[in-house]
């Protein structure tokens, strides 16, 4: 269980596919302290398992293998070596929920539409599948490549949120452009309440 709140921009390091999987190495340094071998990560907001580590300077490579399906499903299938991904560890039981419960399992890419600077903070519309349009309400919480934001207006097909500039400065989304996927998580608990009206009132 993850909470939204990126900790660091990792660089891609190393991309290799496999008959298995796809190796990915990752560049970082804040979350590297203390991490060990089976620890998971939020990696642009897709739950990954820590499968190598390796000491370069200051900074820990840390190697992943992802499974062609989830590849496929998310916006890592257009990272390159040098892209910049949210990095984030899981919630520790005596932790801070400074975000909000996001699981790592990336429900669908959106597409960002628009992406304006406005004052010093920046203005970004998502355009996203039903799937998860169907759980954006407004003042509520969705998570954009892994990072906790309020969505702060819904439209039939889109939604719009706003962002800070330390949010802008220390996540991947300062590389972001019009036109880039973006890996989108709905909130958990609006889910597990549509799923409930499902359940009792055949909605």
């Amino acid at each position: 269980m993850f909470t939204g709140i990126v900790e660091e921009a990792g660089t891609v390091e190393v991309i290799k596919p496999t008959k298995k999987s796809i190796q990915l190495t990752v560049r970082a340094r804040v979350i590297g302290r203390g991490l060990k071998l089976g620890a998971s990560v939020a990696v642009n907001g897709c739950c990954l398992t820590v499968v190598k580590l390796a000491t370069r300077g200051k900074d820990r490579l840390i190697q992943f293998d992802m499974l062609q399906e989830s590849w496929r499903l998310t916006n890592m299938q257009f990272a390159k070596v040098g892209s910049f991904v949210n990095l984030e560890r899981p919630l520790r039981a005596d932790g801070e929920l400074g975000g909000h419960f996001v699981t790592g399992h990336v429900d669908s890419l959106g597409k960002i539409t628009k992406w304006e600077r406005i004052g010093r903070d920046h203005m970004l519309d998502i355009a996203a599948p039903r799937e998860v349009m169907r759980y954006m309400i407004h003042k509520g919480s969705v998570a954009v490549d892994g990072i906790s934001l309020t969505v702060a207006g819904v439209q039939k097909k889109s939604f719009r949120i706003w962002i800070i500039p330390h949010t802008y400065e220390i996540t991947a989304l300062r590389n972001r452009r019009v036109g880039d996927a973006v890996n989108l998580e709905a909130d958990l608990l609006g889910k597990y309440v549509h799923q409930f009206l499902i359940a009792t009132k055949g909605l």
